[in-house]
Parts: C-alpha cells; sequence; structure tokens
C-alpha cells in the first residue's frame, strides 16, 4: 500500500516537486548534464505553460493540496512540474547513456 502523504496538507505537492527535484538535479550533476538540462527546459517551457494553462482552464484537473499560490495563472507547483519532468528524464538518460561529458567540454 501507498502511504498517504496529505498530511502536509496544502503542502503536499510542494513538497513532492522538491523531494523529485532534488533527485532530477542530483542526476543531471552526477551526469554532468545541467546545462543540457537548461536548455532543454528553457525551449518546453512555453509549450508546458500553455499546455497546462489551457488544461486548468478547462477543468481538465484540479489539483486539491497545493500552496495556493498561483504565478501567471498556474500553481507555482506546476511551474516546479514543468521543470522537475524533463530534468528527471534528461537526468535518467544521461546517467544511463552519457558519457559525462558536457557540450561546454567539447571542441567545435
Amino acid at each position: 500500500m501507498v502511504p498517504n502523504i496529505g498530511v502536509l496538507g496544502r503542502y503536499t505537492y510542494l513538497a513532492t516537486e522538491l523531494f523529485w527535484g532534488a533527485i532530477a538535479a542530483a542526476l543531471l550533476y552526477r551526469a554532468n548534464a545541467l546545462r543540457k538540462a537548461a536548455v532543454t527546459i528553457l525551449a518546453l517551457y512555453p509549450i508546458a505553460y500553455l499546455w497546462d494553462r489551457y488544461t486548468l482552464a478547462v477543468d481538465v484537473f484540479d489539483i486539491k493540496l497545493r500552496t495556493g499560490i498561483d504565478i501567471a495563472g498556474i500553481p507555482l507547483e506546476e511551474h516546479l512540474f514543468m521543470a522537475v519532468v524533463p530534468g528527471l528524464v534528461i537526468g535518467f538518460h544521461e546517467t544511463i547513456f552519457g558519457d559525462g561529458s558536457d557540450e561546454s567540454d567539447e571542441s567545435d
């Protein structure tokens, strides 16, 4: 059975984002892929923002266990989510398949 972390109340979603964000950051640091992830996250962010804004506007989902802090029309936690998910994906990918070098280490 999965433990109920709802005991964190309105900080539940924020806590999960910070937990998984820390794992993503550790993987990216270990794989020397912080810069790659930052570039990818910045490229994806506008699309993710519009997608999230739309899905919240049409009531596709409702986030109950959140801080209630909205930034630019969406919850703070969703902004973190839009960085954590690609960060985790890139972190795992680079940890498994990367050679440990960053594009800043390569010569033209």
